[in-house]
């Protein structure tokens, strides 16, 4: 048999073994198909949070009024659309203080999106000059609120982000390591890049239990910190100005039972398997 004839018998027998194991696993109850949990996560109080085929336990975007697109059901997973007509997060029913969240997620090419907890509060920003700085137009929204649904527009969300993004191809990644994947956005930076290639799932988990934040990234903690940091008054005035309402809202955190959000930045990001239970 020739070289590659003989990597090909490898890698088919390396391809078996693997589903054979995962296979047995699952009989064992030590992993779980997708979007289930296994018996032992059960008995340890894990909760699904997307049964893989509805919007259960989400706001269903689809049901309001107007109707948004910003996330869809694809194949087992909640989709986050391309520019959508509501620039929008998907946000939990329920809310949540001290938990500990599991998810598997992957990112489209150059694509942006994350997951925010400890959310304080959220506004949709009014129409702007294209020269107005972001961070001006939230101000600006969050003193002159839009009381009522407008007809497009986007909806900005005031918490702590776990973001995941592509950090090869996204500018964002580029503005400093506290603006890539595992990263607690603007504050904390991961200690290592451990993402798979773009198109692969990502395994990530988030642990929040009074003021302590664990951000972990395919088996390795890449974070861990205090949302009570100095870090979070620095540089929360150094982005929206030390007499910003924003800056108030991360900095004190009033409110400590609160949704969770998968995050539309435009472009296309799915999520599965996501599962949390209290502490």
């Amino acid at each position: 048999m020739d070289i590659l004839g003989q990597c090909g018998e490898n890698e088919g027998m390396r391809t078996l073994l693997r589903i054979t194991a995962l296979t047995a696993a699952m009989a064992a109850g030590v992993w779980a198909a997708d979007n289930q949990l296994t018996p032992r996560e059960k008995a340890e109080g894990w909760k699904l949070m997307f049964d893989g085929k509805t919007f259960a336990g989400w706001e269903d975007p689809t049901k309001k009024s107007p109707p948004g697109d910003s996330y869809t059901i694809d194949d087992g997973c909640l989709k986050s659309t391309r520019r959508p007509r509501y620039n929008e997060d998907l946000f939990t029913l329920d809310t949540y203080q001290d938990f500990e969240m599991e998810f598997d997620w992957k990112i489209s090419p150059g694509g942006n999106s994350g997951v925010k907890y400890r959310i304080q509060d959220r506004v949709w920003l009014p129409p702007s000059h294209p020269m107005e700085k972001f961070e001006t137009q939230v101000n600006d929204a969050m003193a002159h609120r839009i009381t009522a649904r407008p007809e497009r527009g986007q909806e900005y969300v005031i918490g702590f982000e776990y973001q995941a993004l592509d950090n090869q191809r996204h500018p964002d990644a580029r503005r400093g390591t506290n603006h890539q994947t595992g990263a607690l956005y603007d504050f904390f930076s991961p200690i290592r890049d451990v993402t798979r290639p773009v198109g692969e799932f990502n395994h990530s988990r988030i642990v929040v239990k009074g003021d302590h934040i664990e951000h972990w990234l395919n088996g390795v903690k890449v974070v861990d910190g205090s949302l009570k940091d100095p870090v979070i008054q620095r540089d929360s005035a150094a982005r929206w100005g030390a007499d910003s309402p924003v800056t108030k809202l991360l900095v004190d955190q009033p409110k400590k039972s609160c949704q969770i959000s998968l995050q539309n930045h435009g472009d296309e990001a799915w999520f599965k398997n996501l599962k949390i239970r209290r502490l």
